[in-house]
């Protein structure tokens, strides 16, 4: 057997869950350490080379909920030029994988500045994984007034999570905003194009109820880079700072690719 390289644990595939051809949930246990709603750590398998392929993918569950946190979700969309995505997407209940032991990023509840009441996280793709963790976290309705939820994707079919937006549509009741957008069709209550276009026109706020205000907004913003970066522009066009330890702001951002 190959040595597991240092930061990587064993773990067991529970189950695959197919939203798409290409966008699956995979449900994972394994003994990590400790981690905060938001966090990503790695997904890692052996080629047929042998050679450790590696990853980092978001989990999607909060530490708190009710299988214990060991206990793991990640949302991938398989790429067919990518390594290991198409090799993830192969793997079923009881398979072997192998995950790292602590997990990593910033985009968390702790790194909010504390003046914040109004907490909107813009997603594309995949990218929704972290926030509905975030947004799932116990006691999350003391520390903010108003959650806005934006997720854009190319399809209707992308589309997920609608159970479990619903449920938290449910629990923070009228303080929580979904907003769907879809780019490639038509889709009844969805917005169509750009996050950073829709910022800038105003749409996103009006179908949100809320308007955006720097001096109790805060927004996280999770996608491809190019989400990210146009997003960021926009947002610094309407007057908003990039969040900073050493400098409060109104969003921070986080490449999601």
């Amino acid at each position: 057997m190959t040595e597991i390289p240092h930061g990587l644990i064993k773990g067991v595939v529970l189950k695959r869950h197919d939203w798409t051809d290409r966008l699956f949930s995979l449900f994972v246990e394994a003994p990590i350490n400790a981690y905060q709603a938001g966090q990503f750590t790695k997904l890692a398998l052996l080629n047929d080379k042998g050679d450790w392929v590696r990853r980092a993918y978001s989990i999607v569950n909060t530490p708190e909920h009710i299988e214990g946190r060991e206990r793991m979700e990640f949302l991938i969309i398989a790429d067919q030029k990518g390594e290991l995505s198409p090799c993830l997407q192969k793997l079923n209940s009881g398979d072997e994988i192998f995950v790292g032991k602590d997990a990593s990023g910033f985009m968390t509840i702790d790194e909010v500045p504390k003046n914040a009441d109004d907490f909107w996280l813009l997603s594309t793709g995949t990218a929704i994984g972290p926030f509905i963790s975030i947004l799932e976290t116990p006691e999350l309705e003391i520390r903010f007034k108003n959650f806005v939820l934006v997720h854009a994707v190319r399809t209707e079919s992308e589309l997920i999570y609608q159970q479990r937006i619903e449920q938290l549509s449910k629990r923070y009741n009228k303080r929580f905003h979904y907003v769907p957008i879809v780019s490639r069709e038509y889709v009844s209550g969805a917005l169509c194009g750009r996050i950073p276009s829709l910022l800038l026109n105003g749409e996103l706020e009006k179908r949100a109820k809320l308007q955006l205000n720097k001096a109790t907004s805060f927004l996280y913003i999770c996608g491809n880079p190019n989400m990210v970066k146009d997003t960021s522009d926009a947002l610094k066009e309407l007057g908003f700072e990039k969040h900073l330890r050493r400098k409060l702001g109104q969003f921070s951002s986080e490449n999601y690719w």
